[in-house]
Formats: structure tokens, sequence, C-alpha cells
């Protein structure tokens, strides 16, 4: 039991040296108003939050985000290819492409893909 309490007393002693330590050698930084306002993707922080953004930009966003997810569900496509019939494996490939170039006409008719206006 008192070899119990030493070694906890050990350890405790030699945390409160390492925090002692560390803060007494680490690099001492000036309070910047900068530094410490969070950075929110070009947003100004210190200005009011209720800015409106580019609704644009978030469409673009989220056709980044359809597509990104697209070549997820595709990769493994040529992995069920060895293990399926042919002709189950093209037919659904071919709906799915078919299904991604339909949206990308979709999005491309009303102009989404374009930046300026």
């Amino acid at each position: 039991m008192m070899n119990l309490i030493m070694s906890s007393f050990m350890i405790i002693t030699i945390l409160i040296l390492l925090i002692i330590l560390l803060t007494l050698i680490s690099k001492k930084s000036f309070m910047d108003r900068e530094k410490s306002s969070p950075f929110e993707c070009g947003f100004d922080p210190i200005n009011s939050s209720r800015i409106p953004f580019s609704l644009h930009f978030f469409l673009m966003a989220v056709i980044f985000l359809i597509f990104d997810v697209e070549i997820v569900l595709i990769l493994p496509i040529t992995i069920i290819f060895k293990y399926s019939v042919i002709w189950e494996w093209m037919l659904s490939s071919i709906m799915f492409i078919m299904i991604l170039i339909l949206g990308l006409y979709h999005e491309w008719y009303h102009g989404m893909i374009e930046w300026a206006n």
C-alpha cells in the first residue's frame, strides 16, 4: 500500500514539474485580435454573422459533394464486375451513369455550373 502511495506521489510530482518547465520554456505569444478570433472560410468574424453569402457558392459546394460521393460509388463497380453476371453489371452501371449525366445536364441547363452571371 505504501508503495502505491509513493508511486502516485512521484507521478504527480513529475507531472507538476513538467507543467512548470513547459510553461517556462514555451514560446510566449502576444494576444492578437486576429489570432484569437475564429477563422470561418473567408467570412470576417468581427462583423455581423448575418451577412448573406453567395447562394451560387453553396450550390457549387453541393454539386462537388454529389460528384465526390459519385466517385465513391463508382469505384466498387469494378470489384462487383468479378462476382456478377455481365449484363447485370452493365445495366446497373449504365443506369447509374445516366442518372449522373441527367443531373449534370439539369444543372448545366439551369446555369448552376456557370460562375459568372
